[in-house]
């Protein structure tokens, strides 16, 4: 289980905020696990979209709406628009959230060879 320095994500009232790095064009759309930043611990994604014309940016937003198995609807990127580090804010019930996101992580830090991927 992850402890709370450890989550890359901060709950707010209406959303939870997560700190994504993000490799475009990196051969194919998928969650590889943590790291570290230096804001903090960041999930680790990689998407086949170059980083042109914000379809790296949406195509993360749909790898993160696919990986926690919400609506598209509900995924914004919120910040780090030109950078690698980003923050996706999830519009969802925050409760049901974090815990998928628990899950989630606790998964692929229990076995790191796994990885999430979209085809």
């Amino acid at each position: 289980m992850l402890t709370q320095a450890d989550r890359p994500w901060r709950r707010n009232e209406a959303s939870v905020d997560l700190r994504v790095r993000l490799t475009p064009k990196g051969g194919r759309d998928s969650v590889d696990g943590l790291t570290t930043s230096q804001d903090g611990p960041a999930i680790k994604a990689r998407v086949r979209a170059a980083p042109e014309d914000g379809e790296a940016n949406a195509a993360l937003v749909e790898l993160i709406a696919d990986w926690l198995d919400i609506p598209k609807r509900v995924v914004t990127l919120s910040a780090g628009h030109k950078s690698r580090i980003k923050m996706i804010a999830i519009a969802a019930d925050t409760a049901i959230t974090e815990q998928r996101l628990q899950s989630k992580l606790t998964a692929l830090t229990a076995q790191p060879a796994q990885r999430t991927e979209k085809r």
